[in-house]
């Protein structure tokens, strides 16, 4: 997808993948393009949200959950698997949160080579304020549905997420 020019919806003024299908192509193509056109809007306001309100960015965020879920901390080879990035994805977004207090690394004493990575109780506080925000946000994205809507798009995704995974070769 990233290869063809996205096309602006001219409702709204921002990309829509949505917008390049044709009333005759195939449903199940217009129906990808439609849940992919909502997830890059939603992830689109939640970065600039992000990015305005807490001077960060969505991967920063996402390794900052992560490592709030362990409070022992983690590996980086741990993080580059649970946020499927690569190791130096992990190794620069911790170099900035560590200089900003955010972040610490804690030597492995069983492996000389390791260490594990976790929040300061600065970076747990920051944290905090960010994923309140966050909540609130995707709280106002959805709020506009019913309840029996988000319900509804929620058990169809369900379905749709162990449909996509029982046909799916696995992959390392």
């Amino acid at each position: 997808m990233n290869d063809i020019a996205e096309t602006i919806h001219p409702l709204h003024g921002r990309p829509d993948l949505e917008s390049r299908a044709m009333p005759e192509d195939h449903h199940d193509l217009r129906l990808w393009l439609r849940l992919l056109t909502c997830c890059n809007l939603i992830e689109g306001e939640l970065r600039s949200r992000l990015r305005t309100e807490f001077a960060t960015t969505l991967p920063r965020f996402d390794l900052m959950a992560q490592l709030l879920r362990a409070p022992a901390g983690m590996k980086m080879s741990e993080l580059s698997r649970h946020m499927m990035v690569t190791n130096g994805n992990i190794t620069g977004i911790t170099d900035q949160l560590e200089k900003e207090g955010l972040v610490e690394r804690l030597k492995v004493a069983t492996d000389r080579r390791s260490s594990l990575i976790r929040l300061t109780s600065k970076g747990k506080r920051s944290f905090k304020k960010m994923a309140e925000s966050h909540e609130q946000w995707v709280q106002g994205i959805f709020g506009g549905l019913s309840e029996k809507s988000r319900r509804s798009l929620f058990e169809a995704l369900g379905e749709l997420k162990l449909l996509v995974h029982t046909r799916l070769p696995e992959r390392d």
